[in-house]
């Protein structure tokens, strides 16, 4: 009997994929003059879904069982976002799908151009001078009628290292953070600097990092530099109380490293790209022939927009076996990069000289925010599906589900080299909103439900800003995440919640089950597997195994966690979770917290 209900199924599901309409796209073979079939496909993903779009407003028949666009094999380069908008909704009778071609090729598609023309050798007195043979230098590509500006380079699939002060990995611990004088001082570098323009300091500080760009560098004659930063960093660095660096913490003072600068180029593997000329300087490794490498830089921030109004969302679509790569991070290069939590940069922040607000009479600090730039963004959606997926190479947040989203799914996803946060939803209150306030939305569909997080493998993510994580959730309701793998992240692994409060905030019924998060806070510290904040009832944290929490070498104190259960987070029963120990943080957590059964005796019915 259970034979015949699936045969009966797969004849249905075959039905409705025979009476689909389908077009179909081709990166090598296609042109857009075509008709959208197999024999002559369109060239372009916008192009296909202008012709689906159509056949939607003219109620054609091609779209009464859904409609497919089908890509080939091969890379699908964008250079300004593709847009789906209300007028291409699908219905969850006949959904539009964005997929790959059977037969296991995935599409890419891709925000970058490639670099060629390579030049072996290079005489420029900035460059240390056992290294001026060694370094290949390229003209960096035009877009329109500009210079590719960029801080994120891809040589045959890896991405490389920006010329650094130190190798990989290594920083230094600072003298001193003055927040009065606006300095800090640190041991005079090795390299002389003095015409180095372009030259940026990062900074660890507890759970977080600051990108700074350098004004200037003053020796003071006693084996220590002073170093000075432009505005609007300086300002929000030295004003801003949480989190700055620490001078004479439990383990030591917070670290630095400088970066960017031709100086600095010194090791294989070390990039550079000068500025106002746009060169490009590459040190590859093991005496590569860079004429037969494939160099990719990224050029925009956005490759993928899913866009409705409150009004009139846009839903029942799904991209299916699709890879998008190549997103680009450009803003620390104009205002540099000061963070409250999570990636989510400061826009005015500092203490207060009386502390207190209606909503929170012993906060001392105000802070206001702006969110992640994202390779693909979802906002006033609906059923926006993400299935077998990848999203690789992207230098800020990879997916965000931004506001208004509901019924939707991301699974079997993979997301790798991702310079932010891997996936993010929910309310992030940013703009004009400060960000302690209690988020209640005027119109309630705003925030994000129903989203399920399923069976994705998240790693080496965070790796451009250690102060984001693996997924990352603000303010939801009746989200999922489930069986997912989150390893190799610079900070917490799953976090769910926002707002720092014990009052109601719309935030609950929220499940995190059956994960796996391994390989995190790798060096950055005030940190969990599983990370949560504020009051979210009848929400689950279950089934979890949650193993390798790293030493993070430069961390300054020793607050990480298996769980960290941070301000007010409450309304949580918390079990079944397997762990080297219950090493749980605690902050201020309230009286609905049901913590059970967790640890290294915890028996999964799965373990990876």
């Amino acid at each position: 009997m259970k034979k015949f209900f699936m045969l009966i199924a797969m004849l249905i599901f075959c039905g409705m994929q025979a009476s689909a309409g389908d077009i179909y796209v081709s990166s090598d073979r296609g042109n857009d003059a075509a008709d959208g079939s197999s024999n002559a496909p369109l060239l372009t993903i916008s192009r296909a879904l202008k012709q689906a779009r159509e056949w939607r407003r003219l109620k054609l028949p091609e779209a009464d069982g859904g409609i497919r666009i089908i890509l080939d094999g091969g890379t699908y380069r964008h250079f300004a976002p593709i847009f789906v908008r209300p007028e291409d909704s699908g219905t969850v009778q006949s959904p539009t799908v964005i997929c790959g071609a059977n037969g296991g090729a995935k599409p890419v598609i891709s925000g970058g151009m490639e670099v060629t023309g390579w030049k072996r050798g290079c005489d420029d007195p900035r460059l240390p001078a056992h290294v001026r043979n060694k370094v290949w230098v390229a003209e960096a590509p035009l877009l329109g009628n500009r210079i590719v500006e960029t801080r994120q380079m891809y040589v045959d699939g890896v991405k490389a290292r920006r010329a650094s002060q130190f190798s990989d990995g290594v920083m230094e611990r600072m003298k001193d953070f003055n927040a009065e004088d606006e300095t800090i001082t640190i041991p005079t570098p090795k390299f002389d600097l003095k015409s180095a323009k372009q030259l940026e300091m990062v900074v660890h500080q507890r759970w977080a990092i600051a990108i700074l760009r350098v004004k200037s560098m003053t020796d003071d004659g006693n084996g220590n530099t002073v170093v000075r930063f432009h505005d609007p960093e300086s300002r929000l660095e030295f004003a801003h109380p949480w989190p700055q660096p620490v001078i004479g913490g439990e383990r030591g003072n917070s670290s630095f490293f400088l970066v960017n600068a031709l100086e600095l180029l010194d090791e294989p593997g070390e990039w550079y790209q000068d500025y106002p000329s746009g060169r490009i300087y590459y040190y590859p490794e093991d005496g590569k022939d860079m004429n037969t490498s494939h160099v990719v830089v990224p050029v925009t921030e956005t490759i993928l927009v899913v866009e409705g109004t409150r009004e009139r969302t846009v839903g029942n679509i799904r991209f299916e076996n699709v890879a998008f790569e190549h997103a680009s991070w450009l803003r620390p290069s104009y205002e540099g990069h000061v963070t409250l939590q999570g990636g989510f940069r400061l826009i005015d922040a500092y203490k207060l000289a009386v502390p207190g607000l209606p909503e929170k009479a012993e906060l001392e600090n105000q802070a206001w925010i702006a969110r992640p730039e994202a390779a693909v963004t979802v906002r006033h959606a609906h059923n926006i599906e993400f299935k077998g997926c990848t999203f690789r190479h992207i230098a800020a947040t990879g997916l965000d589900y931004i506001t208004a989203v509901s019924n939707s799914a991301v699974s079997q996803c993979t997301f790798e080299d991702i310079g932010g946060t891997a996936l993010q939803m929910g309310a992030f209150p940013d703009g004009g909103f400060e960000t302690h306030v209690p988020y209640i939305p005027a119109v309630k569909q705003d925030i994000c439900s129903d989203i399920m997080v399923k069976d994705n493998v998240i790693r080496d993510a965070t790796n451009e800003d250690w102060g984001c994580v693996g997924i990352g959730a603000g303010y939801v309701r009746d989200v999922t995440i489930e069986g997912n793998e989150v390893s190799h992240v610079n900070y917490s692994g799953i976090c769910v919640g926002w707002g720092w409060t014990a009052l109601e905030s719309g935030m609950r019924n929220n499940r995190i089950i059956g994960n796996h998060v391994h390989h995190f806070a790798r060096q950055l510290y005030d940190a969990g597997g599983i990370y949560t904040l504020s009051n979210q009832p009848g929400s689950v944290i279950s089934g979890n195994r949650i193993d390798n929490l790293a030493d993070a070498p430069y961390a300054t104190n020793n607050r990480a966690f298996y769980i960290y259960f941070d301000e007010a987070t409450d309304g949580f029963t918390v079990e079944n979770n397997l762990c080297p120990n219950a090493e749980f943080g605690y902050n201020r957590p309230g009286p609905a917290l049901v913590v059970r059964n967790n640890g290294p005796q915890v028996k999964l019915n799965k373990e990876d």
